[in-house]
């Protein structure tokens, strides 16, 4: 990546990336100018860096589903998992930890990636947007979760409860419930050496 005007940090595009349309204008525009004009048209992409935390404990394989408190500014009162934003220089995984800290009070053991995420907080608006990661997690003890302000209530549920529970129509519900039919294949079909595998190993690649 390269660093441009305003300390903007962007992807490099390559020579061969260049429009015929550009380079055909004429010998006397210098690289430069070309790549001023390719840069002109190009998006930049503004966002917010997010994880969310789907957690169960292995032992009866029941989920942990979170109500939004009533005085959130985006999908209050809406069953979730864990979820937030990273903080500035924070790795993924360091991001999900500290947020479930901060949400629950303990701790967690990553088991896999479920898959990533994106959409907008409210209006399709960049200063809404997100993506991010969502892990799948296990803790060895449901009575150690300790819900912070930002969740009225919890529930643990198995699958087939959270289907029941979730029959509201928004975006965000539909969105829990393809994370709990997904994680509920992953650990399905992933080998016993895998998970101790990525469960060691973790998934920060640096």
């Amino acid at each position: 990546m390269c660093d441009i005007q305003n300390h903007y940090t962007i992807f490099c595009v390559p020579r061969c990336a260049f429009s015929v349309d550009a380079v055909s204008e004429g010998p006397d525009l210098a690289l430069g100018e070309l790549v001023a004009q390719e840069f002109q048209q190009m998006s930049i992409g503004r966002f917010y860096g997010g994880v969310a935390a789907l957690i169960w404990v292995p032992e009866d394989n029941r989920y942990l589903l979170l109500k939004r408190s009533d005085d959130k500014d985006f999908a209050a009162g809406v069953w979730e998992c864990v979820t937030g934003r990273l903080d500035q220089g924070e790795g993924f995984e360091d991001a999900v930890r500290r947020e479930v800290r901060e949400e629950l009070g303990t701790e967690i053991d990553i088991e896999f990636i479920i898959g990533t995420t994106h959409f907008y907080r409210g209006a399709v608006d960049p200063k809404n947007e997100l993506i991010g990661v969502v892990y799948g997690c296990t803790i060895p003890d449901a009575d150690a979760v300790n819900i912070s302000s930002e969740h009225s209530e919890y529930r643990w549920v198995t699958a087939d409860e959270a289907v029941a529970l979730l029959t509201a129509s928004d975006s965000s519900t539909l969105w829990i419930r393809r994370l709990i039919a997904s994680a509920e294949t992953i650990k399905n079909l992933i080998s016993p050496a895998l998970a101790d595998h990525l469960r060691s190993s973790g998934f920060e690649l640096g």
